[in-house]
């Protein structure tokens, strides 16, 4: 009877581990981020190991800065100086692939690291021009010839203590035309504004922050010497951007985002003596850009 019964225990508790071992475990959830927006319709799938990239186009806007120039015979200061970005207008001219580094332009490419977090690497193309002419404050000195060999300086010649000075086109032309390029890394962070009964049309804020090189091709013209330099990292930039991205499909979008940045360029490129004459400053600007990206 004992052994019966020790049979019997051993016969049903093994069924009930059996049958316990395969049950279905239930399907893992995407984590889908939470949105600081309370929206009634959620989305239901996660972004979490996409990858993405966009191009697109920009306009930018400077503060005034100052422009610091040193070399044999001189060390002086513009200050406050006033400048503007140079778009390409709109043409046919956007459709030439062999054109298309001409424009203003964005490229970025990123790998989203949770639902609602992306790290991203991009090339931000602007463009600054210094207004010619214009009067600013100069601080500093010109002797009567400068830099080796010897460029004349000719009226400009003299000691500045804050002193007001027409500058003109003879005196010098100073571009980040080719361009004003920030490259940077970035990390960015998505909050749903609104998604479609769909779930594949959506409306998404994003906010982000960045860090990078800058490496400009200046163009620049000092006293009459000078050329379109080659590039060369100049500095760094540090970035903040917010904007909107419409997902047109779960894949496609449009974005459009403003970033305001500051940048230090301690090795300016200007005559192209460059182990002599050189030039640095510090720009503080913001950027509207628009992009049609892709994302998978």
């Amino acid at each position: 009877m004992k052994r019966l019964s020790i049979l019997l225990i051993t016969l049903f508790f093994g069924r009930k581990i059996s049958a316990q071992e395969i049950i279905p475990q239930p399907a893992p959830v995407a984590k889908i981020g939470k949105s600081i927006f309370a929206n009634e319709i959620k989305r239901n799938f996660s972004r979490k190991g996409n990858w993405f990239f966009h191009w697109g186009y920009n306009f930018s806007w400077y503060d005034e800065s100052n422009i610091h120039f040193k070399g044999p015979g001189y060390d002086f200061t513009l200050k406050d100086v006033k400048a503007h970005d140079r778009p390409k207008r709109l043409s046919l001219e956007y459709l030439d692939p062999t054109l298309i580094t001409t424009p203003q332009f964005n490229f970025r490419f990123g790998y989203f690291i949770k639902d609602n977090y992306s790290i991203s690497i991009g090339w931000d193309h602007m463009k600054y021009v210094m207004d010619i002419p214009q009067t600013v404050n100069v601080d500093g000195y010109i002797n009567s010839t400068i830099s080796n060999p010897a460029i004349p300086t000719g009226a400009y010649a003299g000691t500045y203590n804050n002193t007001p000075l027409n500058v003109k086109d003879n005196m010098l032309t100073f571009e980040h035309t080719d361009g004003f390029n920030y490259i940077s890394t970035e990390i960015e962070r998505y909050d749903d504004l609104w998604v479609a009964p769909s779930r594949e049309t959506s409306l998404t804020f994003e906010t982000g922050l960045g860090v990078g090189m800058m490496i400009p091709r200046s163009d620049v013209r000092l006293f009459g010497v000078g050329k379109n330099n080659f590039w060369n990292i100049a500095g760094y930039g540090i970035s903040a951007k917010a904007g909107i991205k419409f997902y047109i499909t779960k894949g496609f979008y449009l974005q459009n985002t403003t970033k305001v940045g500051f940048t230090d360029l301690s090795r300016i490129h200007t005559t192209g003596r460059n182990d002599i004459d050189r030039a640095s400053q510090t720009i503080r600007y913001a950027e509207n850009l628009t992009v049609l990206g892709y994302q998978f």
